[in-house]
């Protein structure tokens, strides 16, 4: 297995985009996320918000750049897919891009009309443009995962469907995972990453991870991942090497079992509350990145950041290159110094304090 990381435990921070809005006066219409000027603009001037407030932890060191970004790099958001899959997608000033579920009643589409689609076409006349005037494209988009989006289009019948006919369920999650792959092939491709957007915390490995997301897996049985969807990550495993699961909920432990027979599974974003203990005795070399509770960061007093932090990283193991730190979806209520105190608790960690 690939050893992604040569950091002791790297440290990344995702704001909600109500604290850009608040912070750096940014509105996410629809076309932050099209216009190719608004790309190249907005994420530098995200960049420079981040070196003004918080440079001296590493963060906004792109600031100087324009860069030609295909995707909202600096926000965890998923909804290109889902368009392409048939959905609704609202746009707001301070949230991300609200996907309405598009309760389709039938199982069965085909994957290239996701390539025909309008969204799909906007995508590639926004790389082509970027790309006239750069030369080149960098970033990647949110690629969200196989359940998440078979939620988005078919709602919560997609439940009673793997009950009824779970025939027809697995060619429906097949096909979904066919618009992925090749959506991940053309994005990787064009810009060399694939998971910034699932995870900011990619940018700080050594190598570019393709990172599945399975939010919605804390609604289903390991009974049901089993029968569904692990063949699909073993088998992206093998062809999107290194790879990863982003798992947000509070619950990863429930498949700890499971996840060790993916052979080559590099990382693992555990979600709070998660039993780091069980999952590293089912994954002594997978990385960890362990995610806090941005609800939740703002109640601790410092003692109690730094208590919940060290008890998770230590249980993780001693070798800190197989263990990072993030806290995603932090709104504008978060203060400046909880980021400062975050970065501090984990340099204590790395210098055994």
């Amino acid at each position: 297995m690939i050893k992604i990381c040569s950091r002791e435990l790297p440290v990344d921070i995702v704001f909600h985009p109500d604290w850009w809005h608040k912070n750096a006066g940014i509105s996410f219409d629809e076309s932050f996320f099209y216009d190719p000027r608004r790309r190249v603009e907005d994420e530098r001037k995200m960049e420079q918000v981040l070196y003004e407030r918080f440079g001296s932890l590493g963060l906004g060191e792109d600031h100087l750049k324009d860069l030609p970004q295909i995707g909202a790099v600096h926000l965890a958001s998923g909804y290109l897919l889902s368009e392409m899959l048939g959905c609704k997608v609202e746009y707001y000033d301070d949230a991300p891009p609200q996907v309405i579920c598009a309760h389709k009643e039938s199982l069965d589409f085909e994957v290239e009309d996701a390539f025909r689609s309008r969204a799909f076409r906007r995508l590639v006349d926004l790389v082509d443009g970027l790309k006239a005037k750069y030369g080149y494209v960098v970033g990647d988009i949110n690629w969200g995962g196989v359940l998440n989006l078979a939620i988005d289009v078919r709602g919560e019948e997609i439940f009673t469907d793997m009950v009824m006919e779970p025939e027809k369920a697995a060619v429906f999650f097949g096909k979904i995972a066919q618009v992925i792959d090749k959506f991940v092939w053309y994005v990787q491709t064009n810009t060399g990453s694939s998971s910034i957007s699932v995870n900011r915390s990619a940018r700080l490995f050594d190598y570019p991870v393709a990172i599945h997301s399975e939010c919605s897996h804390t609604m289903i049985s390991e009974e049901d991942y089993r029968r569904f969807f692990l063949s699909i990550d073993k088998e992206w495993s093998m062809r999107h090497a290194p790879y990863g699961i982003h798992y947000c909920g509070k619950d990863p432990h429930r498949m700890a079992s499971a996840f060790s027979e993916i052979e080559r599974l590099t990382f693992l974003d555990v979600g709070w509350g998660g039993d780091v203990a069980l999952l590293r005795k089912y994954l002594p070399e997978t990385f960890f990145n362990i995610r806090l509770n941005p609800v939740d960061i703002q109640r601790y007093s410092y003692e109690e950041l730094r208590q919940c932090i060290r008890e998770r990283v230590e249980v993780s193991g001693s070798d800190l290159t197989r263990t990072g730190l993030c806290c995603v979806n932090m709104d504008k209520t978060v203060t400046d110094k909880r980021i400062f105190e975050i970065y501090e608790v984990a340099e204590s960690l790395r210098n055994n304090d």
